[in-house]
């Protein structure tokens, strides 16, 4: 998809159509989301990106660009708590994850390499979901076939 080639690009340009002005009548977060499909990919913070993850918008560009902060720092905050990007990202839908098989290998390579202290201070559930994600994603026969396509 060469991520790097868009990266002076919106997701308003990069995910057709453009999206109108949200309503006055929009929440906070319908205003954001709306807001952060016009920024350049380069300018999205990590905080950007957790609510773009969250919100399933334009994922095949968004989750690229998580994922990429996750290999380096896998339990980064990127807003409400540590890791929160990582539980966000490890929850995109597995046929987003078909298109992108690269970065759910790398991801979670991430996720297994976590030591079982990494989940102390984060919700219950982050076991349960990074560890359906590493199954789901791992490698069966070193190729790069995953198993757990749905």
């Amino acid at each position: 998809m060469g991520l790097l080639t868009h990266l002076d690009r919106t997701l308003d340009e990069l995910d057709p159509p453009r999206w109108p002005d949200p309503s006055s009548t929009a929440t906070h977060l319908v205003r954001k989301v709306h807001t952060l499909r016009r920024v350049p990919l380069r300018d999205l913070r990590p905080a950007d990106l957790r609510t773009l993850v969250s919100q399933q918008v334009a994922l095949p560009y968004v989750v690229p660009l998580a994922v990429r902060l996750l290999v380096e720092e896998p339990l980064l905050d990127a807003y409400f708590y540590e890791g929160d990007l990582l539980l966000a990202t490890v929850n995109v839908p597995s046929t987003v994850w078909a298109l992108l098989p690269e970065f759910a290998q790398q991801l979670g390579a991430v996720a297994a390499g976590l030591p079982e202290s990494a989940y102390t201070d984060l919700p219950s559930r982050a076991v349960q979901e990074t560890g359906r994600f590493v199954a789901e994603h791992r490698t069966i026969d070193g190729t790069g076939a995953t198993g757990g396509s749905k």
